[in-house]
């Protein structure tokens, strides 16, 4: 067949794919331990019957934005909704990104910050986190500003696989060096602000180039109808909605979202537990020998193995135990990331891994040929 070749820098890129064994215990991709609440579904359901589905769904997902926008006091002028939290993403680099201009990310991160950047003919410029506690370093990031002048700034707040809250000193300094040697956006993710201390929501207006991106994949439950959103100023948004496919967003899915927010308090309910679970997590992981864990302010830890991590993240397979291997990535040698379950999920994953440092024998109970096959990209993989 002739047909043209791809685009010359998207040869060398490798597709972002999330792979899954089939086993009992699945921590390796940041979902939701819980599904969403019965009455949310029932009630979702129930109003699903009066959708009109020989009708395009509202383009500008009005309803939505007021909604989101009443939830954080803000108007809906300043939430843009897209298909999950990596749309978001992707459509800021399309309007800010593009041939001859630079994204900044802070390495090591969220994988898709610079795939997303690449496959929108963005450069990729990286600044390096610290290599033992993984923040970044506010002097640091604005020296990184100041050299690359990049054009859109990427930081993933609570930072993905690592945990890492950088807080509001951090964001400062990117603010300010963006203001200096800018023009720059800053985007910060918070695909799991909810499990953190603090936001930078509260710091978006008009008159400040800052986006804050979230999703509603983690705590709301809802990963299965990829629903994200962005909160930012008007202007920036505007300028967003016009790479925006047409009715790129489904009638059901803004749907969901809407009715979501009527169960705030399940939600918080939810962050509670999951971040009590990952005390005790952390907890257990600093008492067993041959680990070093991270605290983290999302719903996830990522520790190191000290020896073999990708031996270890088989040992796990081996019990029934999936965790995000990213012992071969660099600057996270022999590290693994496991996603906070249910509290048996938890204990099961405590007990594998004691089991696996111990060097006892495997119980076989994963099937598959895939935990042989899947390369170590694309045991990374994940999405918002």
């Amino acid at each position: 067949m002739s047909r043209p070749a791809p685009r010359d820098d998207l040869r060398a890129l490798i597709g972002y794919h999330s792979p899954q064994v089939d086993v009992e215990v699945r921590l390796n991709t940041n979902e939701s331990p819980f599904p969403p609440p019965a009455a949310f579904v029932a009630r979702w359901l129930a109003e699903l019957g009066s959708v009109p589905l020989h009708r395009y769904p509202d383009r500008s997902a009005r309803l939505l934005r007021e909604a989101l926008g009443a939830s954080f006091g803000v108007p809906a002028s300043r939430i843009l909704c897209a298909n999950g939290s990596n749309e978001v993403l992707q459509s800021l680099l399309l309007t800010y990104g593009g041939p001859g201009r630079r994204a900044l990310v802070f390495e090591p991160t969220y994988a898709l910050h610079a795939h997303i950047a690449r496959i929108t003919g963005t450069e990729v410029v990286v600044a390096e986190r610290d290599p033992d506690t993984f923040a970044v370093d506010p002097d640091a990031a604005r020296a990184a500003i100041e050299r690359f002048r990049p054009h859109v700034v990427l930081l993933c707040d609570p930072n993905n696989p690592t945990g890492t809250s950088d807080g509001p000193r951090v964001l400062d300094a990117l603010l300010d060096a963006s203001s200096d040697a800018g023009p720059a956006l800053v985007v910060v993710d918070e695909a799991y602000g909810e499990f953190a201390r603090a936001s930078a929501v509260e710091r978006v207006s008009d008159d400040r180039p800052l986006v804050v991106a979230r999703t509603y994949s983690k705590v709301w439950s809802m990963a299965a109808l990829r629903l994200g959103y962005a909160v930012g100023p008007e202007a920036v948004l505007g300028e967003v909605e016009s790479v925006l496919l047409p009715y790129h967003l489904d009638a059901p899915t803004q749907l969901a979202g809407m009715l979501a927010l009527d169960y705030q308090a399940e939600m918080k309910a939810r962050v509670s537990l999951l971040v009590e679970e990952r005390g005790r997590l952390l907890g257990a992981l600093e008492d067993l020998p041959g680990v070093t864990p991270y605290p983290s302010g999302a719903n996830y830890l990522l520790f190191r193995v000290h020896g073999d991590g990708h031996a270890a993240w088989e040992g796990l397979v081996e019990r029934g135990v999936l965790v995000r291997d990213f012992s071969r990535r660099p600057r996270l040698a022999e590290c693994l990331r496991v996603t906070v379950g249910t509290r048996a999920e938890n204990s099961r994953f405590l007990d594998a891994l004691a089991e696996v440092l111990a060097g006892a024998p495997g119980g076989g109970s994963a099937r598959g040929p895939e935990r042989v096959t899947a390369p170590p990209a694309a045991r990374e993989g994940g999405t918002r």
